[in-house]
């Protein structure tokens, strides 16, 4: 783990820890620190973005609400993604009377990859890019999700398996076949994971 990414956990570790002692200021860091992210994924998932505004008030509201409940360990960015997933799929259910559930296999992910062509030099790899695109958005909605979470928002396999309610295997094979089914096609000069990881927007 890089030092910069230790940092970043010991923020969270640190601001998690003081909002479940009742600090409004470490609350409100977090959910400044966060809430792009997550309406980001949340749009991913859902549609109308007033909607995804009001499932993340809410996990943001539950957090304070049973901040003595809370765990104390918990990776918070994973954490958060998961929660609003969960909630997403709870509206979801309950706009689909008829569609019972108790997982969130229900979302499709809607996420519209498109990397920039200002990453590429010339115009045989801006042709490529322009078709990596539309195989990104082609591929499975699994597969793109996982690939959203793993290589835009830093999750790892153990917390893309806990998010997708998945087993650890399953996460890896879904995250192997997307990339496999990338590299099939791609032939540009720059590696594909340094497009994928830098250049969805």
């Amino acid at each position: 783990m890089s030092q910069i990414l230790k940092n970043k956990v010991l923020d969270d570790f640190i601001l998690w820890n003081n909002l479940k002692n009742g600090n409004e200021k470490s609350f409100s860091l977090l959910f400044e620190k966060y809430y792009r992210d997550l309406i980001n994924y949340g749009n991913s998932l859902c549609p109308y973005e007033e909607k995804v505004q009001d499932c993340i008030q809410d996990v943001f509201a539950d957090i304070w609400l049973y901040r003595d409940s809370l765990q104390d360990n918990v990776v918070v960015k994973a954490y958060l993604l998961s929660s609003v997933r969960k909630r997403i799929a709870r509206l979801h259910e309950r706009d689909h009377v008829f569609r019972k559930t108790t997982t969130t296999d229900v979302l499709e992910f809607l996420f519209d990859f498109s990397i920039e062509n200002d990453l590429v030099e010339d115009e045989v790899t801006a042709e490529r890019v322009l078709l990596l695109n539309k195989l990104l958005n082609d591929l499975p909605g699994r597969q793109k999700e996982a690939l959203y979470l793993r290589y835009h928002q830093g999750l790892s396999v153990d917390q893309i398996a806990d998010l997708l309610e998945m087993n650890y295997q399953s996460a890896s094979n879904l995250l192997h076949r997307g990339l496999l089914n990338l590299r099939k096609e791609w032939k540009g000069s720059i590696p594909l994971l340094v497009l994928i990881s830098s250049g969805f927007f």
